[in-house]
């Protein structure tokens, strides 16, 4: 382990080597047929369309790399996230597979939920969720969508504004003390007590099957990027979080290139469980004392689901604090040797913000691999989803800088 003030990064010694096949036991956790069966369905709904892949060659040859790809996902559905599709995605399998239990035969689809077939069905069911902001305004949405009742829990630190945002859906938008992690408990208790149906994204033992469904949602960004790229990446750097978004495509990316390109996890320092994980070759919760301002990756507990990826699949992992996240936001307005300028919210800003933290340590770019061949992807995981906040970190409205 490396650690430079707040900056700091760890070599995964039990990645597996780039050209290792994927193997059957990684299919029984994410496979090319859940992969491909989520992307049919996706690809079925009212504007679905890729997200765009934007080539950042003056900012590649600011920061001597051969290529600089940002994924920008802030389009997604008109949602801003790359949430919209994972947490929809599995409202509309849990939802199917709830009214297969009435007795229902024939498979029920995307496209018999949004025209209404089963309303009767829909309309009776509750779904719940805890959020920091993203991903409960896509179980929202999906709920709209799909026809059946939605209540959204958020912790004390989640903005008002992301508030706003979920109830704007329709869903019911409960506050509770605490954390994230504090929320997700508050959830399934909730959920217990009054028999709703729970749409987390973190996987334990026992609570599998709805994180399954909302990380081969997140493979659709993976199997468009694979269609929309010339050369493949040599390096992917993506956020962690509860490591949902960086096994899907890790995953999507081991099953669709060969070799594999270097992956690498992002969290913030104060919440750094995939890093701390990766380090002790072991699950390792983290204690979260202080919210970091990538709100969408302050958490403390590894998906499961997500370790049997990425205990093997991640060749390494860094932690940043939050003035590189904003500092990438901030680059990413303010762009170089004609690159567009992007909106880019506080955990797409980290992405690059690596990147910058990076230049004053080439002892950390060398054991990485980065160098001038180098083709790097960035996952732009979401835009400004809070308009004031990002204000307050860039200076500009999004307004202002997407003219």
């Amino acid at each position: 382990m490396a650690d430079a003030g707040q900056v700091r990064a760890v070599i995964n010694t039990q990645a597996a080597p780039s050209t290792e096949p994927y193997g059957e036991h990684r299919s029984s956790v994410l496979s090319q047929l859940s992969f491909d069966a989520a992307q049919c369905e996706i690809a079925s709904w009212p504007g679905y369309q890729p997200t765009p892949l934007i080539a950042l060659d003056g900012r590649a040859a600011d920061l001597g790399l051969a290529q600089l790809l940002y994924k920008n996902e802030a389009p997604r559905f008109g949602l801003g996230s790359f949430k919209a599709l994972g947490g929809a995605y599995a409202v509309m399998r849990l939802l199917s597979r709830e009214i297969a239990k009435t007795g229902v035969k024939q498979p029920v689809t995307s496209t018999a939920l949004l025209a209404g077939h089963y309303c009767n069905l829909t309309r009776s069911i509750t779904l719940t969720s805890a959020t920091d902001g993203n991903h409960g305004r896509s179980v929202a949405w999906a709920s709209r969508m799909f026809g059946c009742r939605c209540v959204i829990f958020i912790h004390e630190h989640v903005s008002q504004a992301r508030a706003r945002a979920i109830s704007n859906y329709g869903a019911e938008v409960v506050r509770i003390a605490g954390g994230y992690d504090d929320s997700v408990r508050h959830t399934f208790e909730a959920a217990s007590k009054n028999c709703w149906l729970v749409v987390q994204d973190t996987a334990t033992a026992t609570y599998e099957e709805v994180p399954r469904d909302i990380t081969c949602g997140y493979g659709v960004i993976a199997a468009e990027i694979i269609a929309q790229v010339v050369q493949p990446p040599t390096h992917v750097i993506v956020q962690a979080g509860v490591g949902g978004l960086a096994s899907a495509i890790c995953a999507r990316f081991w099953l669709g290139m060969n070799p594999r390109p270097k992956f690498i996890t992002l969290e913030p320092t104060r919440a750094d469980c995939v890093f701390q994980s990766l380090a002790a070759a072991r699950l390792v919760d983290v204690a979260i004392t202080e919210e970091s301002v990538m709100a969408g990756l302050s958490c403390g507990v590894v998906s499961t689901l997500a370790w049997d990826i990425l205990q093997h699949g991640a060749d390494a992992a860094i932690a940043i604090d939050d003035r590189f996240a904003v500092e990438g936001m901030r680059a990413f307005a303010a762009p170089v040797g004609g690159d567009p300028s992007i909106v880019a919210g506080e955990c797409s800003g980290a992405a690059l913000g690596v990147l910058l933290a990076l230049r004053t340590r080439p002892d950390l770019t060398a054991r990485l691999g980065l160098e001038r061949t180098s083709r790097v992807l960035l996952i732009g995981t979401e835009g400004a989803t809070d308009p004031g906040v990002y204000r307050n970190a860039v200076g500009k409205r999004p307004e202002e800088v997407a003219a």
